[in-house]
Order: structure tokens, then sequence, then C-alpha cells
């Protein structure tokens, strides 16, 4: 069955931090989120939202071995670094001029989706499932059932774009199509969404 719909993660897929623009050091400090090993679970509460900022912000400091005020200044400073992945943003135009319909499915915080849905690139997706306002996280079945009762999407006319394997695998399980994007060659992966998608 043809692809109609499609679903985008964000962060790593659709927005990502610059690096040539990014300080190492806070690259370093949140080192964790882009190793590919699971994610500490006051982060996982953080985008479940059942953890406001400053508690979060208090475990990250102990993570770390810093102190409080640097943990939640460096967590509101990594919200600003925060851009369009430009060869995603790109594809998202042309797919939905070409007629697809297009949604968001993210494990995100509040204060990182408050920023983000400000970006142009927003603006092309017509639904969205946002982990802390559902209280469900990425890979929970939930959360991707939420998505296709919401929006009423058909599994088999769905395809969901990550960059976490885990993610798109939790996805298959329930009929939708996966793709694993590659987070570190965003052009690569977007050609190949490309032939797939824009024959």
């Amino acid at each position: 069955m043809k692809i109609k719909n499609i679903v985008f993660d964000l962060a790593g897929v659709v927005f990502a931090r610059n690096e040539s623009r990014c300080p190492k050091q806070l690259m370093d400090y949140f080192y964790f989120i882009n190793s590919g090993e699971p994610m500490p679970e006051f982060w996982n509460d953080y985008d479940r939202g059942t953890r406001d900022i400053d508690s979060v912000a208090q475990a990250l400091a102990q993570f770390r071995g810093s102190d409080f005020q640097r943990a939640k200044s460096m967590m509101l400073s990594a919200i600003t670094y925060q851009e369009e992945v430009t060869s995603t943003a790109a594809l998202i135009a042309d797919l939905k001029e070409s007629g697809y319909r297009l949604f968001v499915l993210s494990n995100m915080s509040k204060e990182y989706i408050a920023y983000l849905r400000e970006k142009p690139v927003y603006k092309h997706f017509e639904g969205e499932i946002i982990s802390c306002e559902t209280g469900l996280i990425k890979p929970e079945k939930a959360i991707y059932a939420t998505l296709l009762e919401r929006y009423s999407l058909d599994p088999e006319q769905t395809m969901f774009i990550d960059d976490r394997k885990e993610n798109v695998e939790a996805a298959a399980l329930l009929g939708i199509t996966p793709f694993h994007f590659e987070r570190k060659d965003a052009e690569k992966s977007c050609k190949q969404l490309r032939c797939m998608l824009l024959k």
C-alpha cells in the first residue's frame, strides 16, 4: 500500500545542534543524548513531563558531577543551539508540496518543544504527538497507538522516521513502515528518502 503519511522525530532528524557553532563543552556535557545508550531515567521523566526543569537540573548536576546552577544554565543554553537540519527541512517542504500528510512524534520537554514550534519548518506539520503532553515516551507502544488513533492514520500507509533504532523498531511492530535516520549523515538519509518517496 502506498505511503501517504510521514511522521518525523524532531531531535537528530529535523533539528540538531550545529557543531560548528555549539561550544564543545556544551556538546560534551550532554554526551549521553547522542551516545546511543539508554537515556538516564531523569531525562525520560523530563520528556514524559513528570519532572520540571529544576528537578531535572538537580538530577543532571549529580549525574555530571556539577552544581545545580551550571546544570540548569547548560540545559537552557542547549535549547537555543537547536537549528533546522538543512537537508531535512528541504525534504519536508518538498514532501508537503507533493501532497503527503506530515506529522511529528517526538520525545521532547515543554521548554524544547515551545522553542522548536517557532521555527519555519514546523508549519509543514498538520499534527503532532509530543511526549511531555501525553505522558508517554518512545518506544512505548501506547505513544504510537495514540498517534494512529488521534489522526486516524492507517499504519500501512504511514512511515516513521527516527534516529534511534529502538524507536523505529517499535513503530514497525504496529505495522508502520520504519526508517532509521542517520543523524551523522543527514544528507545521505534524505537522499534515500527522496528516492523512496519523491520518484
